[in-house]
């Protein structure tokens, strides 16, 4: 039988088919097998941890079969209380696997403090980005006459007046007095030069 004649043959064509089906089965028992071991469709949702202490972090996940991973504290944050968790990762609500590890960070007790920086006779649109970019926050604003418009002349702090190196809590709100482009001045102290003296007559004339 020649080559030609054995590819058209049934033989080869029930071979074929035995080949295809063996393979069939093979590629079903490993996508099982692949299910199996990786545990597909048995996810576990993700708690939200905000808000708890640690010890409440390792019961909850110790009830789920996951652990988690105490990264580091945080600068204080008002909205949450101290000692729990400001932040984690994955987020509430992800699906992970067993014994995934949960990334929290914890909130620290207190603020950290920190020295205002100099910006006087800066630019309000100078002034802000600066205090941002130490933890601090924009208080109130209001104006004074002077003669650099926007400019910062003066800084307080719960009425307190700042100078540039004294301490304030981190997120602290800083009021700034801006000047309002205008040079005040006494009007008492004006002398009106076009004002004339008559002269006392002389002789009585």
């Amino acid at each position: 039988m020649t080559g030609k004649e054995y590819l058209k043959s049934k033989v080869f064509g029930v071979q074929l088919l035995l080949a295809i089906g063996l393979i069939a089965v093979i590629g079903y028992l490993f996508i099982h097998w692949l299910t199996f071991t990786t545990d597909h469709g048995n996810e576990i949702t993700v708690p939200d941890l905000r808000k708890m202490t640690e010890q409440q972090v390792e019961d909850a996940v110790d009830n789920l079969n996951l652990e988690y991973v105490l990264l580091d504290s945080v600068d204080y944050n008002s909205h949450f209380p101290k000692h729990t968790v400001v932040e984690q990762d994955p987020l509430p609500g992800s699906k992970v696997k067993v014994n995934r590890k949960i990334y929290i960070k914890i909130n620290s007790s207190g603020f950290t403090m920190v020295r205002i920086p100099n910006i006087i006779e800066k630019t309000y649109r100078q002034a802000v980005p600066t205090l941002k970019s130490l933890g601090l926050e924009e208080g109130n604003i209001t104006y004074k006459p002077y003669i650099g418009k926007d400019m910062v002349i003066e800084m307080y702090w719960n009425g307190k007046k700042l100078n540039p190196g004294d301490k304030v809590f981190k997120s602290s709100k800083i009021d700034l007095v801006l000047g309002d482009g205008n040079v005040g001045f006494d009007e008492s102290q004006l002398i009106d030069s076009t004002a004339v003296t008559e002269p006392t007559p002389a002789n009585g004339q």
